[in-house]
């Protein structure tokens, strides 16, 4: 079944729901990701895509979009040079939804994967991966070690150096913000709302490991 065409099929009006739970997909993560590094960014890509499903009017698909938030690099600790192909067979081993499953590959779209972010919920996944990682970098290099107190204008200066956090692919996040039918200003001011949103809880999960 050619996944792409479901997706559009199941249109606006239909809320998609996760085919596993929370706890489910947090041992899942866990069983292939041990690096504290890696556990950060799934939480914080987890607790964005839940801010953005509330804020762009998906609240009934929170726990889907957080979730595939979440599972998005299931496979980049154990298999590197197989980020996005091998995770549809970890996460297909768990139950998952194959439209999670596209929407867990679509965020490596032109890099490492073949599916296109279709869905909504799917072109922010796409250009909030890394943009949080630029963010996160920005927040660091404050005294107060936090996007509490980032501005946007703090941002686009990091964001026109190349040469600062240059793992952070600065076209991803022109083309997301594009697909996304948004300025990049938009883009940066909602995904900095987003992080400071899960700031604590992310920080209070990873005293926990």
């Amino acid at each position: 079944m050619d996944m792409c065409q479901t997706n559009q099929e199941k249109g606006p009006d239909t809320a998609r729901q996760s085919s596993i739970s929370r706890r489910q997909a947090w041992e899942l993560f866990k069983k292939y990701n041990q690096e504290p590094f890696h556990i950060q960014h799934a939480l914080t890509v987890e607790g964005v895509m839940r801010w953005f499903a509330r804020e762009l009017g998906y609240g009934q698909e929170e726990e889907f979009w957080g979730i595939t938030g979440l599972l998005h690099d299931i496979d980049y600790e154990w298999y590197p040079e197989e980020h996005c192909r091998k995770a549809p067979e970890l996460l297909r081993e768990a139950g998952v939804s194959e439209d999670m499953i596209y929407a867990v590959c679509s965020h490596g779209y032109g890099l490492c994967s073949e599916e296109e972010p279709i869905h909504e919920m799917e072109k922010v996944l796409f250009a909030a991966d890394e943009l949080t990682g630029l963010i996160w970098s920005c927040a660091l290099m404050r005294p107060s070690k936090s996007t509490k107190d980032l501005e946007v204008k703090s941002l686009k200066k990091k964001f026109k150096d190349k040469r600062f956090a240059a793992g952070c692919s600065r076209e991803v996040i022109s083309q997301g913000a594009q697909r996304l039918g948004w300025e990049l200003d938009v883009l940066f001011e909602k995904t900095i709302q987003a992080m400071r949103s899960c700031e604590d809880a992310v920080a209070e999960a990873m005293g926990q490991e």
